[in-house]
């Protein structure tokens, strides 16, 4: 209720200050105020515990009657409002003498609306269909207003939540990209080759979007592993350094710097570590057209090969683990090169869900990673007690994850070594 020119023209501004405006009376002014901003009427009355007989004098000489005796004393806001209009110390009555005084009411019902309402304006920026037409992002959806994580990110700030909500909404509707590095996916889509970078609200706000569309195994690793993981499940590398595949046995060729590396590693029988970079910057020559292509998913198949084979070890690539961008460039390469993927690993909950992601890839078939061959490994009294992570379906044989689940047992490749290095030796 704002102060208007009118209600202080026609209010007798000096003798209203005396009736209402002194420190005896300003407990009722704080009353009628709190009423007014909460959108409550003043047909009432006001009760002050244990007056002093100073509050008690100044109501007598503003309502100009003798009060009941008592500790207490109790006001009718609507004798006072009367009082105001027929002295006309405040004609427009006891609602505008509170404004004359103390200044503009604020209606906190109003400004409640009004920031609700900014809030869905911002989370309605969500309503899209990179958002909406993906089931798995419905839960996700739903949580930035159970847990406001978006009220927290924006510092309360329903402004500055919608410019989040927005930014945001730009990023997933790219997703998933193709060997995009994250800053070169941050320059496209805000045009900040640094909007995206860690510790940075909108950072974080993608970032969990993006956790729930990588559906990474639940134990994976918190930090800049986690991170790491999580974007390349959507074809972004944090750069193209840090994303790496470790390969043997790749022929590699005489053109190109890559291609003499991978060739010198090869006669050496050397592992190699390849990065992001090298593998989309100049698309190497691998000298593997046609040739199965065996994967593993942990380091020490690999390193045990290396030393068992030497330079006559088939094409190896390992993982380790998630699969990462370089690994995820290096394998559909070689799927267009003809090449057939072979994968193994370990038979436990977070090894389905790795090998999920690496059988999708084209021309990826399981190697001894199947249910006979799980059953064969528990019979023989491999492996030991499978009590993390949380069941996930094999859709390439799902016998085994009904098996898996009911023997409970976790057998890892360094288990089944042997039979690896035989198939490998067999070429």
């Amino acid at each position: 209720m704002p102060e208007t020119e009118t209600e202080t023209e026609t209010a007798d501004v000096p003798r209203l200050r005396r009736l209402l405006g002194g420190p005896e009376t300003a407990w009722l002014l704080a009353r009628v105020r709190d009423r007014l901003a909460s959108g409550r009427a003043l047909d009432t009355t006001a009760t002050l515990k244990a007056a002093t007989a100073e509050q008690r004098r100044a109501v007598e000489l503003l309502l100009g009657r003798r009060l009941r005796s008592g500790a207490s004393l109790t006001v009718s806001l609507t004798e006072v409002d009367r009082v105001l209009r027929e002295s006309l110390a405040c004609p427009d009555g006891l609602a505008a003498a509170v404004v004359i005084l103390t200044g503009p009411v604020t209606d906190r019902r109003a400004r409640t609306a009004a920031a609700e309402a900014a809030w869905q304006r911002a989370l309605a920026e969500f309503d899209v269909p990179a958002v909406t037409g993906r089931a798995e992002l419905a839960p996700w959806r739903a949580g930035l207003r159970a847990t406001g994580l978006l009220k927290r990110l924006s510092g309360g700030d329903p402004v500055a939540a919608r410019q989040l909500a927005t930014d945001a909404v730009r990023v997933i509707s790219r997703l998933p990209a193709s060997g995009l590095t994250l800053p070169v996916l941050a320059a496209r889509t805000l045009g900040d080759a640094h909007a995206l970078d860690e510790g940075r609200p909108l950072a974080t706000l993608v970032h969990s979007a993006v956790r729930v569309l990588a559906a990474l195994p639940d134990d994976t690793p918190s930090g800049a592993e986690g991170r790491r993981a999580a974007w390349a499940s959507v074809g972004v590398a944090l750069d193209e350094l840090s994303s790496r595949v470790l390969v043997l046995g790749l022929p590699g060729s005489t053109r190109g710097t890559t291609g003499r590396i991978l060739a010198a590693a090869r006669e050496g029988g050397e592992p190699l570590l390849l990065t992001l970079r090298q593998l989309i910057r100049e698309p190497p020559e691998l000298g593997a057209d046609g040739r199965r292509i065996r994967v593993c998913e942990n380091p020490a198949v690999l390193a045990a090969a290396a030393d068992d084979l030497g330079p006559d070890c088939p094409p190896l690539v390992c993982v380790e683990g998630n699969l990462s961008l370089a690994a995820r460039a290096l394998l559909s390469r070689l799927a267009d090169r003809g090449c057939p993927i072979a994968y193994h690993g370990d038979f436990d909950w977070g090894g389905i869900r790795i090998a999920t992601h690496v059988l999708r890839l084209p021309r990826a078939a399981p190697w001894r990673y199947d249910a006979p061959s799980y059953e064969s490994a528990v019979e023989s009294g491999l492996g030991s007690r499978l009590d993390t992570g949380s069941p996930a379906p094999t859709p390439w044989d799902p016998p085994l994850a009904a098996a898996m689940a009911e023997h409970g047992v976790r057998v890892e490749e360094e288990h089944l070594l042997e039979d690896l290095l035989a198939d490998l030796r067999r070429g």
